[in-house]
């Protein structure tokens, strides 16, 4: 008989609300519960295809979450699996290492939380022999290596290692458990069911090497959609992976062009447009799209100060599009190609280009910002830093942007006083 168990990590149930850009009440509702409904498709699943085993690689809980409504709501649903005979073996990664929820909660005697020392639990299913190894996150810190501190594999058994680890590193995340994926192909187990990347990888190689990604989505920067992995072991030990969705609210990026839009009501038409090709791609219930206005039109001004009526407007035509949301506008419009061909034009697009060619190219006005920025940054949490870039490079496209931002806002604002004026 195959052993088959669902493979899940990085819940981070109940976290708190990450983006500030979530104005509208019910979309905040949508996305601040959607953890949970995370969760209980999780547990549908194990019910729905009679699993053996929920495993949880790490990071069930939030550290910063602290209410026991979390904690009871997460009980009732590790009961369900309780009731149906289906085991879960969970281990600690950074953020469950700094939980208060999880040392008041307790937990059904068909829960298996692996500790600070490696530990191996054995089970059988049919002639099918199977070994569970796994290891905690004492601390909320791990700078080296859990990967020598597993137990060597069970002779004859198919080895599942559950780690919560950051592999050789990656953008946007801390180094935890560091570990070479060659490493854990090398350890002699079958199936590594990893935890902490956000982003969903399938390593190839001798073992089966999982890192499932987040169930659910937190913010754009954690974007698409979001899944688990539902794995069979067959009696012949070949292991099979199939990637099953679990997200409530899928974040998506949409790019509307409006170059040569010079009509409000045509702006709009080409946003309601590109919502509902975004809709048709999305397989998760709900869209929460960040828009991207882009080209070269007329409306750039207009849209740049009147940004929260587009805002509106972009709202009311994801509810006719239905279970479509609008967290945020952004915009990147095409300046004037050159000073001379903007202010022959406008002397206030003209002063915009001055603004960009000349004030903001000046070094240490740059180096003022520079400086600003990443005061600002050192003071959050590395997982909350993405926005600004992932890299120097990446770090040095987000001040340009904010740069050119601030000349454009600033040309707006005098644009609308210059017709109110006229």
């Amino acid at each position: 008989m195959a052993y088959r168990f669902v493979h899940t990590a990085d819940l981070h149930l109940d976290s708190p609300l990450r983006s500030l850009a979530l104005r509208n009440a019910d979309l905040a509702d949508l996305v601040s519960d959607a953890s949970r409904q995370a969760l209980v498709a999780i547990v549908d699943l194990c019910l729905e295809e009679q699993v053996d085993a929920l495993v949880i690689a790490g990071d069930l809980y939030d550290g910063e979450q602290t209410s026991m409504k979390t904690a009871r709501f997460l009980a009732s649903h590790l009961e369900r699996l309780h009731r149906a005979g289906i085991v879960v073996f969970k281990i600690r990664g950074n953020h469950d290492a700094m939980s208060k929820i999880a040392r008041e909660l307790v937990m059904p005697d068909t829960v298996k939380i692996f500790g600070g020392h490696a530990e191996t639990v054995e089970a059988t299913k049919g002639s099918l022999s199977v070994a569970i190894h796994g290891l905690s996150f004492a601390k909320p810190h791990a700078p080296d290596p859990l990967l020598p501190k597993f137990k060597p594999p069970v002779a004859g058994a198919v080895n599942i290692g559950i780690m919560h680890t950051s592999l050789a590193g990656s953008a946007g995340h801390d180094v935890y458990a560091p570990c070479n994926v060659l490493d854990l192909h090398a350890s002699g187990f079958d199936y590594w069911a990893l935890g902490h990347l956000h982003q969903r990888s399938q390593h190839p190689g001798t073992a089966t090497v999982i890192m499932p990604g987040m169930p659910q989505g937190r913010d754009i920067n954690e974007s698409g959609v979001k899944t688990v992995s539902l794995v069979t072991v067959a009696d012949d030990r070949t292991v099979t992976v199939e990637e099953r969705r679990t997200s409530i609210a899928q974040f998506e990026r949409v790019d509307v062009d409006l170059t040569g839009v010079d009509d409000w009501r045509d702006a709009a038409m080409a946003i309601e447009a590109a919502l509902t090709a975004q809709r048709d791609r999305t397989v998760s219930p709900h869209l929460v799209a960040r828009l991207r206005l882009s080209g070269r039109t007329p409306l750039s001004w207009q849209l740049r100060r009147d940004i929260d009526l587009m805002q509106a407007e972009a709202e009311q035509r994801g509810d006719l599009i239905g279970q479509t949301w609008i967290e945020k506008l952004e915009l990147a419009f095409e300046a004037p190609s050159t000073l001379a061909d903007a202010s022959a034009a406008d002397p206030v697009v003209g002063l915009a280009a001055l603004m960009r060619d000349e004030v903001i190219a000046r070094s240490g006005f740059r180096d003022d910002i520079r400086e600003m920025v990443r005061d600002l940054l050192a003071d959050l949490p590395a997982e909350s830093r993405a926005f600004a870039g992932h890299d120097e490079a990446g770090f040095e496209r987000f001040i340009d942007g904010l740069l050119a931002d601030g000349a454009e806002d600033i040309a707006a604002r005098m644009k609308a006083a210059d017709r109110v004026e006229s």
